[in-house]
């Protein structure tokens, strides 16, 4: 019997919700791109219930005990006397989330000599070192296709937050004033702007077709340049490079996986080849852009604004300057946690479980790392060097 190691995020400050907004969730049975959604024998979970925090397990309890493995849920993840190092040593599986990710390093990874599958419950497995999975022979999959939408529409939500000054505008109401002039000082249309993306998968696909009937100009760059048909659709322009795209844009997004060719993408150089006033969005993960080069350009002016949802280290730090920079719509990493993707991903999670302890095949899409190499959505997606 196997022991399952599942990292989560805590549950909300006033304890976990006895009630919910809405009763119930839309239908939906397949992604855009055909794919259909998680399949697992069973749930032991109510759709639209909170399953990403301690208390609600991804729903895996039932399942796991009457198969006679043993589950341990924790948040306590950092540091050498947390919970998830000291249960790490004799674990078989790991699960965690990028919302609140468990960082297997390579050292981590030295100590867990049982640990065959670390499982990712949501998309985007960087917190998992693949190198030295792939030298450790562990399996390493994720939820794919899960959250992209719910990521998309996050990003859309930013770009318009941003372009149209709403956060200070909503605070002025907060405050109780009607300062108009003050929250127009900073206000504009997103008509007719030049945005464009970085990387143009799944998710990068699915903000520009959100953003087509904005009646913008749409740009991408990808190492996969996409059909023709589908360029000609949405009036893409496609560029070779990031370098070469963002300076010609009012608005670029992040939808980049993290890797050795992305890390620090986003610094001094780069960003000051941007329009003066571009808007930067990221969503993908908060070491593509520097940290410090950030600040700088939020400061000076050459970034208008920037808003994300992902930090380096998560969860960030009190005094991260990107809680109190100039001009920024950050959110705690939420924009792939909503309760509609949480029910995707737990039924996932469950998915790979069962297919890993009927030792049947894990989906194809699913697989990162794999028989000792890059597999499956990973080795289309990631880069080891």
């Amino acid at each position: 019997m196997a022991k399952i190691l599942c990292v989560l995020y805590d549950d909300p400050v006033d304890g976990y919700p006895a009630t919910y907004a809405r009763d119930d969730l839309p239908v939906i049975e397949r992604y855009p791109d055909g794919q259909t959604l998680p399949s697992p024998k069973g749930v032991d979970f109510t759709p639209g219930h909170l399953l990403g925090s301690v208390t609600g397990e991804l729903g895996l309890r039932s399942y796991l005990e009457s198969q006679g493995h043993t589950l341990v849920v924790t948040s306590d993840k950092d540091g050498p006397d947390s919970v998830f190092e000291r249960e790490l040593v004799d674990a078989d599986v790991v699960i965690s989330q990028p919302f609140w990710p468990a960082y297997l390093t390579p050292e981590r990874i030295a100590k867990a000599p049982n640990l065959k599958l670390a499982v990712t419950a949501g998309i985007g497995s960087d917190h998992v070192d693949l190198s030295a999975a792939i030298d450790a022979g562990i399996t390493v999959a994720e939820v794919t296709y899960c959250n992209s939408i719910s990521v998309a529409e996050h990003v859309v939500m930013m770009i318009l937050g941003l372009v149209r000054n709403y956060i200070p505008s909503y605070k002025i109401v907060v405050d109780g004033g009607w300062n108009i002039a003050d929250a127009v000082a900073r206000s504009y249309d997103l008509e007719g702007m030049q945005v464009g993306t970085v990387a143009a998968g799944r998710i990068g696909l699915a903000v520009l077709r959100r953003l087509a009937p904005f009646d913008v100009r749409l740009h991408y760059t990808d190492r996969h340049r996409l059909p023709a048909a589908v360029e000609e659709e949405l009036g893409l322009t496609f560029h070779a490079s990031a370098q070469e795209m963002v300076p010609h844009l009012d608005v670029v997004t992040i939808n980049a996986p993290l890797h050795p060719e992305t890390e620090g993408l986003f610094g001094d150089k780069l960003l000051s080849t941007m329009k003066r006033g571009a808007y930067l969005i990221n969503t993908a993960r908060g070491k593509i852009a520097d940290r410090d080069a950030i600040v700088r350009a939020l400061e000076s002016g050459q970034l208008a604004g920037y808003a994300g949802d992902v930090w380096y280290p998560q969860p960030a730090p009190a005094e991260h300057p990107w809680r109190s920079m100039p001009h920024h719509g950050m959110t705690p990493h939420i924009s792939g946690s909503s309760l509609s993707a949480q029910a995707r991903y737990a039924a996932g999670t469950r998915e790979i479980l069962e297919s890993w302890f009927d030792g049947t095949p894990i989906r194809d899409e699913y697989l990162i790392v794999d028989g000792g190499k890059l597999a499956g959505t990973g080795a289309h997606s990631y880069s080891t060097k």
